[in-house]
């Protein structure tokens, strides 16, 4: 670049009459370069749009002679910088308006969002848009048709796939070179316009889910029933009808003298009819109105409107009848080898990637297996929609604190073959995921193969026991009593002291400022600060002579520079050290560690120094005692965290017992032995189906057969 400087320098000082000639023709030539590369996007933004409207003006065409379920966009706000596509799917403009000169840009123009097929539309195209998004419920139809729509962004994480034609093999999806081009909503698969006529002859236009089908819960199997459920709606009824009964028998008075009555009750058989043919005419609107706003979404941006504002929503327009419409679902005629995979996300977990995460997952599988946990929603709604689902898988998208939430469930529910569980790492720590396979963090999905590879992995993965454990916390009064116990469950670790102190700072803050708490990396960081305020501080400096250590009946003795105990249940602990290192070298006789051994082991540290040397492999965890029952007696308050859920302990005792086993998913393809524990999950699980072996033997089968593969 400065070589270059220079020659130009040089050309323009020169004495030579051609160098101010030459640089003129190189600022025109410039300009003029410039000029056909706009029109060429230009031109080529233009043949795009042209390419979108002939598949779609072909796509109606198909769609009225194949007759396939039709469904109504689930319209959210998003801003137009968050979306990936730049066209509007009704008006085929720009999603950008745009500025006049000497005004400022606004970035954040609001835009409606598809929640389920991903399609975006300015605000005031939105109702006007055709219902052809998925069809999530077609019970009653003999088989699952492809729902073909344009490509508005890519469906598919796999990019090999999504390039060419699912029917002749030759590349698609290129608008300057190739013909106008479909996507199968369901099975994501690609097809030229020109070779769908020939596919429907061959196949009739049937679909078959594509690659995930054995996760995606089959449409032809979701029933939807339509209920209007408001509290208070029957009064209002029923005041509309005693308030018109009123004004017409006032008129009837004056038009006719008074009605005869006896007892005080109206005798007028006319009125009766009169009241009976109201209650009619109000139902048969309800009726009209749910035909023609079926579309589930009063939504307001990006959440569901409260109860306040849908009565705004119903006043603005015009409509006398405030109500809420409340779509549920049923599952029927499942077939019997069905594996449905049941999804839960956390939507507050650690980045906060939930809403985008459930957007995917929508496009990907059937929306209704899809439940976003929150503080009014657990995971019992999606339990109790699978309850009549014999064999399922379910994917729990967010922290360890929503895996042990959704665990909790599963139990509550008493299946009696349950389901095994997976985990997408969305939080800070993820510890459990990493044990399992599943990846340090959801930034690692993409480098994966995106998430559509996660499910093909979650469709093979092997199953395998984690052990879970209760801890039961007692503490004393001031006059000596003991107060009552209070249960809680613990699968991956326990620490009390300094670590225990830094998770508590940090979840403190996060309560207090959740915007702050953006991604995994600044987590960490905020992490980091708080423990090196830890470092100056030494509030836990005095464990040794507040806390007892007992294991298994045995008093333990904890040195003299601890600062913190951590009680281990699996080998990964604060985003992946691995305390008890079973691949090193030690001059002990404890066994190694394993997560579904019945064993627990403890570990101390000493200091929040020292948890910043293990951080980085600098330093090692002293390893102090291995056994079934832990009991920690403190003579003061502590700090304490269970699974990364810390708390203020007050004196008294903790106490560790061996509580049960779960079922969860191993990532078979990270592991040499993972296929075959695949391959033998799957005999089992055809062999409980097929009535070969009852439940009991299969949960004892899976036990062995993890001990065996561990």
């Amino acid at each position: 670049m400065i070589d270059l400087s220079i020659m130009l320098l040089r050309l323009l000082t020169t004495p030579d009459a051609y160098g101010p000639a030459v640089f003129g023709w190189l600022i025109t030539g410039s300009f003029g370069l410039l000029a056909i590369i706009y029109a060429f996007l230009k031109w080529q933004r233009r043949t795009s749009l042209n390419w979108i409207k002939a598949a779609a003006k072909a796509k109606k065409k198909v769609w009225k002679e194949l007759k396939v379920p039709l469904s109504p966009h689930s319209w959210t706000e998003e801003f137009a910088h968050d979306v990936q596509s730049s066209t509007c799917s009704v008006c085929l403009t720009s999603l950008v308006y745009p500025q006049a000169l000497g005004t400022k840009a606004t970035p954040r123009n609001p835009v409606h969002r598809c929640s389920i097929c991903g399609v975006v539309a300015h605000f005031y195209c939105s109702e006007h848009a055709a219902k052809d998004c998925k069809c999530v419920a077609q019970a009653g139809f003999a088989h699952v048709q492809h729902q073909w729509s344009e490509r508005w962004i890519d469906m598919d994480d796999n990019s090999e796939m999504s390039a060419f034609c699912s029917y002749c093999d030759e590349p698609c999806g290129v608008p300057i070179l190739d013909a106008p081009t479909w996507h199968c909503l369901w099975c994501q698969r690609l097809i030229h316009v020109k070779c769908h006529t020939k596919m429907s002859e061959e196949s009739g236009d049937v679909c078959d889910l594509g690659a995930l089908r054995r996760l995606i819960l089959s449409p032809i199997c979701v029933k939807e029933d339509e209920e209007i459920l408001r509290s208070g709606m029957l009064t209002s009824i029923t005041g509309d009808i005693i308030a018109s009964s009123v004004i017409r028998r006032r008129r009837h008075r004056n038009k006719h003298g008074s009605a005869r009555s006896v007892d005080g009750k109206l005798q007028n058989t006319s009125t009766a009819n009169t009241v009976l043919e109201f209650v009619l005419n109000r139902l048969a609107s309800l009726k009209r109105y749910i035909s023609q706003s079926k579309d589930p979404i009063l939504k307001k941006g990006g959440r569901v409107l409260s109860g306040k504002d849908t009565h705004n929503a119903w006043q603005k327009k015009g409509s006398s009848v405030p109500y809420v419409q409340v779509n549920k679902y049923t599952l029927v005629d499942l077939p019997q080898d069905a594996r449905p995979l049941l999804v839960f996300i956390n939507t507050k977990s650690g980045a906060q990637y939930g809403p985008s995460l459930r957007r995917r997952l929508n496009m990907l599988l059937n929306p209704v297996q899809v439940f976003e946990l929150s503080s009014s929603q657990g995971p019992e709604a999606g339990l109790k929609f699978f309850s009549n689902v014999q064999y399922f898988r379910v994917l729990v998208c967010g922290g360890d604190g929503s895996v042990a939430w959704v665990l909790d469930a599963i139990e509550r529910h008493n299946f009696e073959s349950p389901p095994p569980v997976s985990v997408l790492p969305l939080g800070t720590g993820n510890d459990l995921s990493r044990v399992l396979q599943w990846g340090r963090g959801f930034s690692t999905v993409d480098g994966q193969g995106g998430l559509s590879t996660v499910l093909a992995d979650i469709n093979i993965a092997a199953v395998t026991m984690l052990d879970r454990w209760e801890v039961n916390i007692q503490e004393e009064k001031s006059d000596g009593d003991r107060s009552k116990v209070q249960s809680k469950f613990m699968m991956n670790y326990l620490g009390i002291g300094c670590d225990a102190k830094v998770a508590y700072e940090f979840h403190t803050m996060r309560e207090e400022k959740p915007e702050k708490f953006y991604s995994q990396f600044v987590n960490k960081l905020r992490y980091a600060k708080e423990g090196a305020k830890d470092i100056m501080d030494r509030t836990c400096a005095d464990l040794p002579w507040q806390v007892w250590l007992e294991v298994d009946g045995r008093d333990i003795h904890i040195p003299k520079d601890a600062e913190g105990l951590i009680v281990l249940n699996i080998g990964s602990y604060m985003g992946g050290v691995d305390l008890w290192q079973n691949d090193h070298e030690h001059d002990d006789d404890f066994n190694l560690q394993c997560m579904h051994d019945k064993m627990l082991e403890v570990v101390c540290i000493s200091g929040a120094w020292h948890l910043g040397k293990l951080q980085v492999g600098l330093s090692q965890a002293r390893r102090l005692a291995q056994g079934k029952v832990i009991r920690m007696h403190s003579s003061s308050a502590f700090p304490v965290q269970i699974d990364g859920e810390p708390f203020i302990q007050q004196p008294g005792c903790l106490e560790i017992t061996h509580h049960g086993q779960v079922f969860m998913l191993r990532r078979a393809s990270e592991e040499p032995r993972g296929h075959p524990a695949a391959i033998m999950t799957e005999v089992l699980v055809d062999a409980e189906c097929k009535g070969v072996i009852n439940a009991a033997q299969k949960k004892l089968l899976l036990q062995q057969m993890a001990l065996q593969l561990s």
